[in-house]
């Protein structure tokens, strides 16, 4: 990890630092990742378990799928299943996964590649390794997170963005200390690939041991940060994180984290991605796949569902 890199990050468009007179943000809170099981039976840390939706708006959950190295015959995914109401964005740092659904969307994605997955009105997807992987094994570690959308988008039809590796936008901080994976959004003027509806910002960074990293941040977005591989601090207080903790950070125009010195030997690097978006601020009701507005809402589209109302397994795949 991670798939996507260059070999010297100096050469890379550079992120400015904030504005002098910015207010940094506070950390709020260092929040711990519960491991369990998903789909099949492959390991995830939930990163946003417990903390306060009123910090995680526009987030609803996002999965740390792996780090795990597979023996042959060992790899799982995910049977077919339905969405309403949200987007699911897939990212694979080390690993294969295949995606389909029945309104025509899918892909193989690979190392440093994401599949951005606008479920809007519903359909029915599917997420399995590869015949060559389950036959071979190997290493899997990827993020899955779920972005609300407003009541104005939940029923607009599904839509399904395949975002390639290559098409990342890759920067460095000011110093080159850190390299920038720029995969939605925007940062300094500069742009990511992903076309959101909710407003959001989504970067997976590696940062050097002990280097120290300031991002200028939109304050009208919230802002989080999970450990991916690694350990640091967070804030200008030095609030120490590692590896499945999410930070929690407060309002402000810039958000700064830095890397410990010593790192561990299956990563030289603090690996951590980053996440900020425009808080929807209305009411959300969610019940397992489907995530609306009004109780009413859950009810149809549980309904819709049993009724084949939101697509059916397409027949080569049953």
């Amino acid at each position: 990890m991670p798939a996507v890199t260059v070999e010297n990050p100096l050469t890379l468009p550079r992120v400015g630092q904030p504005a002098e007179d910015g207010a940094s943000r506070a950390v709020l809170a260092v929040s711990t990742a519960p491991s369990g099981f998903e789909g099949e039976g492959f390991p995830v840390r939930r990163a946003f378990a417990g903390i306060d939706h009123q910090h995680l708006d526009p987030f609803i959950m996002m999965d740390q799928m792996g780090e795990v190295e597979y023996a042959p015959g060992e790899p799982k995914g995910t049977p077919w299943h339905p969405h309403r109401g949200f987007e699911t964005v897939t990212y694979i740092m080390d690993g294969t996964f295949i995606h389909r659904d029945s309104h025509g969307g899918g892909g193989t994605i690979n190392d440093g590649d994401t599949q951005w997955m606008t479920a809007g009105s519903g359909l029915l997807h599917i997420e399995t390794p590869p015949e060559s992987l389950v036959m071979s094994g190997g290493l899997f570690h990827g993020l899955q997170l779920w972005v609300n959308l407003p009541k104005r988008d939940k029923m607009m039809p599904p839509k399904y963005q395949d975002i390639g590796s290559a098409k990342v936008k890759l920067l460095a901080s000011s110093d080159g200390g850190a390299l920038l994976r720029l995969i939605a959004g925007d940062i300094d003027g500069h742009q990511g690939p992903g076309a959101t509806h909710t407003p959001i910002t989504m970067i997976h960074a590696s940062v050097n041991p002990g280097a120290e990293l300031t991002l200028p941040w939109r304050p009208d977005f919230n802002a989080l940060v999970y450990g991916l591989a690694g350990r640091g601090t967070a804030g200008v207080d030095g609030r120490p994180f590692r590896m499945g903790q999410t930070v929690v950070y407060g309002d402000g125009d810039s958000i700064t984290l830095r890397a410990d010195e010593s790192q561990e030997s299956r990563s030289p690097n603090f690996e951590v991605v980053l996440l900020g978006g425009a808080p929807i601020r209305e009411p959300m009701m969610q019940y397992g796949p489907f995530v609306m507005n009004t109780q009413a809402e859950l009810a149809q589209a549980f309904e819709d569902f049993q009724a084949g109302r939101l697509g059916r397994i397409p027949a080569d795949a049953l």
